[in-house]
């Protein structure tokens, strides 16, 4: 006879206790130095269970110890740091002008930052993925002589990409349905880490969460300036994707009916009046004799160089996007109220210039802008902040229990590129109710909240089926 069972499902021990390291790894993150007795002391997991989990994460190098705390009361404490020093995380941003990587090890170091020039103008798509591939491996490669081990690769698309790894529609670099999480696995043969293609305003939002100035803030968007405009937007601590992952498209909101034509097809989106193309054509009219511009950096300096000077027309384009852009970030500033927006890339260059505009506009059009509306401010992370929280979404998923197996062989020297074995476990959160089973083998409450740092989507000690203790 077949039955089926409704309702909570016991949770795997293997999910239990990878859940609770996870716990421990975030309270270590947060809050470093740290010891064993704040552990458990905040979280809810009693001594022995932290002791155990601790030395797990010994084990695994994750975290290491520092020494004695002498300035507390009773017997000195051994303190605890993010370790992670085997491991790398890499993020490569594709832009139309240039490709950008960072690496970092697990405990935020960054370990390479580099830019390499980049022609997406082209819209050849192989092209493209072969020049994404040789830089991961350039990476892949120089990490790998430092005896770390690539956890994972994020790259980082200005455009719809969806939960394949597609790129759906890319308008700036003139791609459509393009499997590129698939090709690049291929292209860099199987690699042992995991390979992972997301929109360039959602990491960038991650970056500005995660180590940005505005870091914790549950509600905040970071509004890309590139070749395109996106909204990457964090609502309650999570990263807004939407159905279907393409949450945060305010580029291609029509804003002027009959406006000038947009890389999507359409006419008037803001991406088309606000975009950084749309500046360079207004502020450096002599340009456009040239043909298309490939390369931004240099026509920004020029920009900026011209606002300096205080030339009268660069100042009055640099009003007008400035309008524009705050009359977007009203729309979002009504839609999901954050806190603070932050203008990104070449906008971050140039803030000086647009943000009185910008923010006379955000204060025109937000509903009662004077209890609680948005900031607009200048992004600190400049123009790698996509690349930055590609590397960031790879530790998000260590902090979410996704963390690397044992510690990789010491007696055994690595070749280059090496990559780490992850638990295929994640971690599940049980449904739980007065009365339910302890944390492992616990006995105090399990206090999730204390336990989880500033990451989207991070969750609290599990607690074990009583069936299984």
């Amino acid at each position: 006879m077949f039955t089926t069972q409704t309702g909570p499902q016991p949770a795997d021990l293997a999910d239990v206790r990878a859940t609770n390291l996870a716990v421990v790894l975030r309270f270590v993150r947060a809050h470093a130095p740290c010891s064993r007795a704040d552990i458990a002391g905040s979280t809810g997991l009693n001594k022995a269970t932290v002791s155990s989990l601790v030395a797990e994460l010994l084990d695994r190098r994750l975290v290491r110890e520092t020494g004695l705390a002498e300035n507390r009361i009773g017997r000195p404490a051994t303190m605890l740091v993010v370790d992670g020093a085997p491991y790398a995380a890499i993020g490569i941003e594709v832009s139309i002008d240039e490709l950008t990587v960072v690496a970092v090890d697990l405990a935020g170091t960054e370990l390479l930052s580099w830019r390499r020039a980049f022609d997406g103008s082209s819209g050849s798509a192989g092209r493209a993925v072969s020049a994404i591939a040789a830089l991961a491996n350039r990476a892949v490669n120089r990490v790998g002589h430092q005896g770390r081990e690539v956890l994972g690769l994020t790259v980082a698309v200005p455009g719809l990409v969806d939960g394949s790894g597609t790129v759906r529609l890319a308008g700036t670099l003139g791609w459509r349905d393009l499997p590129l999480g698939a090709d690049l696995h291929r292209a860099l043969r199987g690699p042992g880490y995991e390979v992972v293609v997301e929109n360039d305003a959602n990491l960038a939002a991650l970056a500005e969460y995660r180590h940005g100035p505005y870091a914790g803030t549950a509600n905040l968007v970071h509004l890309t300036g590139g070749a395109g405009l996106g909204a990457g937007v964090v609502a309650d601590g999570r990263l807004l994707r939407g159905g279907r992952g393409f949450a945060g498209e305010l580029g291609h909101v029509p804003v002027v009916p009959d406006g000038p034509g947009c890389p999507c097809g359409r006419r008037g989106c803001l991406e088309a009046v606000a975009g950084i193309p749309a500046l360079i054509r207004r502020a450096l009219p002599d340009v456009a004799e040239d043909g298309p511009v490939t390369d931004f950096a240099p026509e920004v300096d020029r920009i900026r160089s011209k606002a300096r000077r205080g030339d009268r027309a660069t100042l009055d384009a640099l009003a007008e996007i400035g309008r524009h852009l705050g009359r977007g970030a009203a729309l979002l500033a009504n839609l999901v109220n954050p806190e603070v927006v932050l203008l990104g890339g070449y906008y971050s260059t140039l803030a000086p210039w647009l943000l009185p505009a910008a923010e006379a506009e955000l204060h025109a059009n937000t509903l009662a802008p004077e209890a609680g509306g948005a900031r607009l401010l200048a992004s600190a992370l400049g123009t790698g902040a996509a690349a930055s929280g590609g590397a960031a979404r790879t530790l998000e998923t260590v902090d979410a229990g996704r963390l690397p197996l044992r510690d990789p062989d010491r007696s055994t020297a690595r070749g280059p590129g090496s990559a780490a074995r992850v638990s295929g476990k994640t971690p599940t959160r049980s449904s739980t109710a007065p009365g339910d089973p302890e944390p492992e083998s616990g006995t105090g409450p399990a206090a999730a909240d204390a336990a989880t740092s500033a990451t989207p989507g991070s969750a609290g000690p599990t607690r074990q089926p009583a069936a299984q203790r």
